[in-house]
């Protein structure tokens, strides 16, 4: 019988095979296919230049991981059937697919607060039942609902295979090489045992290097204070879009998927609002701020030309909050150099909190397997690289300044 096979060329892991019918069908589909449309690091481009890939890119990188991590676990005994086998690989693929116009920097702004996982198993519900129930194991796998827990550990857990893609693509990308982790040696060292994944003893120091390199990710990359200046911006116009459509929609509409959701859409998560959702990408987004660059509301229009023109927030971060005096003084300074009024100056005085955890105890679990048989979590393991800070949470406080 002859087996179709594609082949792809990734930048980061070389040649990805895609071979099987399900995996191919789940690619071809529309709601799939719209991920090439979206970044992977929403507005970080801005920063880091080479940070232009997609979440599409990123779904196959961690496809391939699984892959990857299916076959060292059979290798060492791990019963997995064939079924499980193909719905795991289906569960990673789709596991990002929920994810909207730049991610999670919009991810409160145009779904009321829905979570983009949520999405993600509404869509992947919609294709099931296309293909007539043949991820109804793929979808008990995402939702933590199959009797191995280990497969879903595999695709959502402290130390799947989409956090490993994600910080080896993202260092790649951005050229940021304090988040290159050891993710072979990570995946060679994964064992199940009792039927949850764990990490045998010998990979406790590629552990540290995965959970040290996630947490200079965050300060480095995704909380890089003008990445989160941009994505302020980005998420206080559409906040000035909402109040203003509130009395007038003239020159607030774009004639796309992008008007549903700012007009028409209240709340829920039925078909259409799906439908409608798999529309949207970042491309609506970006026509969108350069349409409104030329909207006569003068506080929207200056946040649109800035953004465009990368002039962005001037930020400011510390571990502190920030005194109420510092914050009316340049809130009076604002009023005086843009001339508006008090009600407008949380769009040119902003303040907010970024928060960084290396490792959620609460969450899930990072267990190492010893030889005689014991199991401790990696928080417990006495170690003074990681023992002190591992689960501690750094908050920092930001007041973000838009500038004439």
């Amino acid at each position: 019988m002859n087996i179709k096979r594609k082949i792809i060329n990734d930048p980061v892991y070389g040649f990805i095979t895609i071979d099987h019918p399900i995996l191919f069908k789940i690619i071809a589909h529309p709601y799939y296919q719209r991920l090439r449309r979206i970044h992977q690091m929403a507005l970080a481009y801005l920063v880091y230049p080479g940070a232009v890939h997609t979440r599409l890119h990123h779904s196959l990188g961690a496809y391939h991981l699984m892959c990857l991590a299916i076959t060292e676990l059979k290798a060492k005994g791990t019963e997995i059937t064939e079924e499980e086998e193909i719905a795991v690989k289906a569960a990673i693929l789709l596991h990002d697919i929920g994810h909207g116009a730049f991610s999670h920097a919009l991810e409160k702004q145009i779904l009321n607060n829905i979570h983009h996982e949520e999405l993600s198993l509404k869509m992947m519900k919609v294709i099931n039942s296309e293909l007539n129930g043949q991820l109804d194991t793929t979808i008990a796998i995402f939702t933590n609902n199959y009797p191995k827990k280990f497969l879903h550990q595999l695709v959502s857990g402290q130390l799947d295979v989409d956090r490993m893609d994600y910080l080896t693509r993202d260092s790649f990308f951005t050229g940021v090489s304090e988040g290159v982790i050891g993710y072979d040696r990570i995946i060679k060292m994964l064992i199940v045992h009792n039927g949850e994944l764990m990490v045998e003893e010998k990979g406790i120091y590629s552990i540290e290097k995965f959970l040290v390199a996630r947490r200079q990710m965050y300060w480095q990359v995704y909380l890089h204070k003008t990445v989160v200046a941009a994505e302020v911006m980005l998420v206080n116009i559409l906040k000035r879009v909402n109040e203003l459509s509130v009395k007038d929609k003239t020159g607030l509409q774009t004639d796309g998927a992008l008007d549903y959701f700012l007009f028409e859409y209240t709340n829920g998560l039925n078909l259409q609002v799906v439908e409608k959702f798999s529309e949207l990408d970042d491309s609506d987004l970006s026509f969108a701020i350069k349409k409104w660059s030329k909207h006569k509301d003068f506080v929207l229009s200056t946040l649109c030309k800035k953004l465009l023109a990368r002039n962005l927030y001037k930020i400011k971060l510390q571990s502190k909050p920030f005194n109420s005096e510092e914050i009316n003084e340049l809130q009076v300074k604002a009023m005086q150099q843009f001339k508006v009024d008090s009600s407008l100056i949380p769009y040119f005085v902003h303040t907010g909190t970024a928060n960084n955890t290396m490792y959620k105890t609460e969450d899930e679990r990072i267990n190492i397997l010893y030889k005689d048989g014991t199991v401790k979590d990696i928080s417990a393991i006495d170690n003074p690289l990681i023992h002190q800070t591992i689960s501690a949470p750094i908050k920092k406080f930001y007041i973000c300044l838009l500038e004439p």
